[in-house]
């Protein structure tokens, strides 16, 4: 059994009302049934697809997905709206069609949605230490400046010649003779 490409996988995967989700005919077509297949077994075990596993897209939500993807097929979409299935959805999948082909295929998926899981804690990690470093340079910038406007205090002459303090220690007069 040749196994299910991780690009392939990842390419099906959106993000819909913030919720990472495959579509039911991008899963149907990895799971290598049709569409019509799959939502039939769904909607037989409906209790199993609680509305955090699975939902089904508005008219709106449908129209934008077309709208993205430019190279649509024609008679690709049916005229029922699609079932969106988040990671706990496609988990519950392989227990609704018990295939071969099934558990393999959720197999691939677990392991993408774990893979993209653990890139998003990584990127935020990145993110909370890039904050911190943009911090400390912002803080050092302005000692930096405080520091260069020092110097051009210092380097400015003054607006007023400054009086001279002490004494002046001029020629000695000459005193010979006088008495």
């Amino acid at each position: 059994m040749n196994e299910v490409s991780v690009e392939r996988i990842e390419k099906a995967i959106f993000v819909i009302r913030g919720q990472r989700v495959i579509l039911d005919a991008d899963l149907a077509g990895l799971y290598g049934v049709e569409t019509r297949t799959l939502k039939q077994a769904v909607r037989r075990n409906r209790k199993r697809f609680p509305d955090d596993f699975m939902f089904e897209l508005t008219r709106e939500e449908n129209r934008s997905l077309r709208s993205q993807n430019v190279t649509l097929k024609r008679g690709q979409y049916s005229k029922y709206l699609p079932f969106a299935f988040t990671e706990q959805g496609v988990a519950m999948l392989s227990s609704v069609l018990n295939s071969e082909k099934a558990i393999e295929v959720n197999i691939a998926i677990m392991r993408v949605f774990v893979r993209l899981r653990e890139m998003m804690a990584a990127h935020k990690e990145l993110a909370l230490k890039l904050k911190e470093l943009e911090g400390r340079i912002r803080d050092h910038d302005e000692q930096i400046v405080a520091i260069f406007d020092a110097i051009r205090q210092l380097m400015t002459p003054p607006a007023s010649p400054r009086k001279k303090i002490g004494f002046e220690v001029g020629e000695p007069k000459a005193t010979y003779g006088k008495r």
